[in-house]
């Protein structure tokens, strides 16, 4: 992981789209199904749409039927972070890019093996790279 991406929130507003701003820096979430990655299938590499950092990889990405784009693994578990999110009423493990502290979604312990993680991501949190295409 490169170092920590610290901007204001008027630099974030100016960078993100609306609905990248409210899911990304407010922690919302799109709608399932709603989602361009939820069904998608091409390879390459899921980078936060913030900062660019490389999350997930196609081949970790699986069919989870919840309407969110799932992975079982990050790359690399240092480029997310986790905490605790007790809203909603209910108790959840919130994750977060540990670069740049955006909101992606969260993750569940129902996943398939190899690590029983089901990675449940907001479309709008990731810019998917091509495996033909470097990143920018």
């Amino acid at each position: 992981m490169t170092a920590k991406i610290e901007k204001s929130d008027r630099e974030w507003r100016e960078q993100l789209t609306r609905e990248q701003y409210y899911v990304t820096r407010m922690a919302g979430t799109e709608r399932a199904f709603s989602g361009r990655y939820h069904d998608c299938k091409i390879p390459g590499t899921y980078h936060c749409a913030c900062c660019g950092e490389a999350l997930f990889a196609s081949e970790t990405k699986f069919d989870s039927g919840t309407g969110w784009p799932s992975f079982y693994a990050a790359i690399d578990p240092a480029a997310v972070a986790t905490r605790e999110d007790r809203s909603l009423w209910m108790r959840r493990t919130e994750v977060l890019c540990a670069r740049c502290d955006a909101h992606l979604g969260h993750v569940f312990e129902d996943g398939p093996p190899p690590t029983g993680l089901r990675y449940c991501m907001n479309s709008v949190a990731l810019k998917l790279v091509p495996a033909t295409r470097r990143a920018d």
